[in-house]
């Protein structure tokens, strides 16, 4: 074979993954690639918000609103840099500025600039506008409403126009309320109150959201993006192989570990996708996946990615300010429907190589578990001092990511050089190699950070709309819609989150959802006498917004994935749906039965319990939705699996429903009929081998 057709073949096989790494850098990295002294702009600025925001945790003390300010102004400002007004090419002479991505157009920089600008208004006349509370002059009103309009922009140019939409549809909603139908009608709002609220004050866009990604989230981001360009993605990648790759479906089981560990630290499905599924969807395909099947497993377990604490796609700690509680009691109501989650998909993936009749890859093709341990357990060091930050001492959250970053910065500026000592070759170049990688891994957090930035910005102009008297009407409207159903209700905000989480990242479509269908979530079961504590309605709106991410026609990581495995982006986001069936399942179990969330329950082996019968019912529900438990389920062994899964979701309404006092019998009365199921669908694939042979 000649050099060219060679050549030829590599770019063949690396054209999905080429496009799928597209699919990240547009959702998170920017699409211009200039030349030239802009060149340098993007990550001198990125740099720059990364020591900004690492000075925060350290020894700069700044007012909140101010840190909101100076936030949001580097956010604005790479995203006009970065981003061109349109992704479509403009050929109309006089505008191809508006396309252009080989170079910034000076029009892009100067938006850049006045965006940044009107950004930090609210710090630059801060205490003029601390004096004019309610009595707007005329400066203020234009630049608040032009700050509005260019967030608009901003979002749109980042994230799609669905949250630039949504925040236009509740602005024109809160002033032309008082001409609405009387069942929509609102009390409505003036223009000094919408713009001093929304704008200038931290009920808006400078609210909660975005003072939560300045203080906390851009950290655990920014730690991410170190430890991926320290290394630590292939390391998991490799020790999930180790470990599981050799079982039946075992690159599949890998990609779960794998994506279960990458979830850890990353807060975005898409990119989850393609740190791990460029390793394993390949090796899936390999073992008798088909394309598709393959792709929606890794779309599946990385899209679960983001229920892990300790980040959950940096919702953990938005979620933790609106319910008031501490950041650790959020991870602590989180870990075992996301634990339980991974144990079902782990079942899942047993059950396709079943299905199918694979096995494992040969041990030869594997790599050595110690040897992988041995020569990457420092990457696994600063997420075991995050970790202990966390647990022990119990620091904030910020300065417990912080320190684990200055941690993961020494590993990182040293471990080439011990290296090359090591291999006995240039140290000098090995410092120099780690001091590179911490550059590109603080400009990659920064970029990172620009989706998020602007998202809880965005989305706190409709927190902002609704805390004006908007929320008791939605209560009402979820009320009339559901006719008091708890059931009705909850599948109402499933589907809308579902459809919103179409077209807004998960942090947005989160805070926008708890803020319009958490409180009403909570107040009309209370009304209905069935009791619902705010973190559980809050955790219910984040589990449907991440599974919007699979969900066709728009699910973008179904999309990155197919790019990998060459296979139709819309039945493989199907495939991955249906795989993320059992993930829906949880918000309801943890709905009626808050035990999984942990709520009260404070003995270790009580939690171990609930556990492992949390296990068990979402497993019972991957067999019954998938038609295959041990072999594949009859009629009756699937009306034995939606039982067990009755007694395991709602082990009280069952205890009470056959008369038993203890709803722990009610747990192993399920558990026991999970265990004769397995074995009299094992007895039959024995009884079924001699004759098949």
């Amino acid at each position: 074979m000649s050099e060219e057709q060679v050549k030829l073949q590599v770019d063949l096989n690396d054209e999905g993954l080429e496009k799928a790494r597209r699919m990240v850098e547009e959702e998170e990295m920017g699409l211009r690639h200039v030349s030239g002294w802009q060149r340098f702009l993007v990550p001198v600025v990125a740099l720059s918000w990364s020591l900004f925001q690492l000075s925060l945790s350290s020894w700069l003390l700044l007012d909140s609103t101010y840190v909101r300010s100076i936030h949001l102004a580097f956010a604005l400002f790479l995203i006009y840099v970065s981003f061109p007004t349109f992704k479509r090419q403009i050929n109309i002479p006089g505008l191809r500025w508006l396309s252009a991505t080989d170079r910034i157009p000076l029009m892009d920089l100067a938006l850049a600039l006045f965006a940044a600008f009107l950004a930090l208004y609210i710090v630059i006349d801060f205490e003029g506008i601390a004096s004019r509370v309610g009595l707007l002059n005329v400066r203020d009103k234009i630049l608040g409403t032009l700050l509005i309009l260019f967030l608009w922009e901003a979002a749109r140019r980042v994230v799609g126009p669905a949250l630039s939409v949504i925040g236009i549809f509740f602005t024109l909603y809160a002033f032309f309320g008082p001409y609405m139908p009387d069942f929509l009608a609102f009390k409505g709002v003036s223009i000094n109150r919408f713009i001093g609220q929304i704008s200038l004050t931290t009920e808006g866009i400078f609210g909660v959201p975005i003072y939560v990604s300045a203080k906390i989230v851009f950290l655990y981001v920014l730690f991410g993006a170190l430890l991926d360009k320290a290394g630590a993605g292939r390391f998991f990648i490799d020790l999930a192989m180790s470990l599981l790759g050799r079982y039946k479906g075992g690159p599949a089981k890998a990609a779960v570990l794998s994506s279960g560990l990458t979830g850890l630290i990353s807060g975005s499905s898409i990119a989850n996708v393609v740190t791990t599924g460029t390793f394993t969807i390949p090796l899936m395909k390999k073992v008798g996946y088909p394309a598709k099947k393959a792709a929606a497993i890794e779309v599946a377990v990385s899209t679960n990615g983001q229920l892990m604490p300790p980040v959950m796609g940096a919702a953990a700690f938005i979620i933790a300010e609106y319910v008031n509680l501490p950041y650790l009691e959020v991870c602590k109501a989180a870990a075992i429907p996301a634990f339980a989650s991974y144990v079902a998909l782990f079942f899942l993936t047993h059950i396709e190589a079943s299905k199918l009749g694979m096995m494992g890859l040969p041990k030869a093709e594997l790599p050595i578990f110690f040897k992988v341990l041995f020569n990457g357990f420092h990457y696994m060091v600063p997420i075991l001092y995050l970790l202990y930050e966390l647990i022990i001492p119990r620091h904030s959250p910020d300065m417990a990511a912080f320190r684990a970053t200055m941690v993961l910065l020494v590993l990182m500026l040293f471990q080439h050089a011990i290296r090359a000592w090591k291999d006995k070759t240039s140290v000098g170049q090995g410092f120099w190699k780690g001091i590179v990688e911490i550059y590109e891994g603080m400009v990659a957090g920064a970029r990172n950070m620009v989706s998020v930035g602007v998202a809880t910005a965005a989305a706190g102009i409709v927190v902002g709309v609704v805390t004006m008297g908007l929320g008791g009407l939605v209560t009402d409207i979820i009320d009339t819609l559901s006719m008091g159903n708890l059931y009705l209700m909850l599948f109402i905000v499933a589907v809308c989150s579902l459809i919103l989480g179409m077209g807004l990242p998960t942090t947005a479509n989160y805070i926008v959802m708890a803020s319009l269908t958490a409180p009403a979530l909570v107040t009309l079961a209370d009304l209905n006498g069935f009791a619902v504590p705010l973190i559980a309605a809050h955790l219910y709106c984040f589990y449907f917004g991440i599974l919007a991410d699979d969900t066709p026609p728009v699910g973008l990581a179904a999309y990155a994935a197919s790019a990998i495995a060459k296979s139709d982006p819309i039945p493989t986001g199907v495939q991955g749906f249906m795989y993320d069936i059992r993930t829906a399942a949880l918000p309801f179990m943890f709905i009626f039965n808050t035990d999984i969330l942990l709520i009260g329950i404070t003995n270790f082996f009580e939690a171990i319990f609930i556990f492992i019968m949390t296990c068990i019912g979402t497993c019972a529900f991957a067999g019954a939705t998938q038609g295959w438990f041990i072999a594949k389920n009859r009629w009756y062994e699937l009306i034995g699996l939606i039982v067990v899964c009755g007694f395991m979701f709602r082990p009280y309404f069952f205890a009470g429903l056959i008369g038993i006092e203890e709803h722990h019998l009610a747990y192993m009365l399920g558990a026991g009929m999970f265990g004769a199921l397995y074995l009299l669908q094992k007895m039959r694939t024995r009884t079924a081998a001699p004759k098949a042979a």
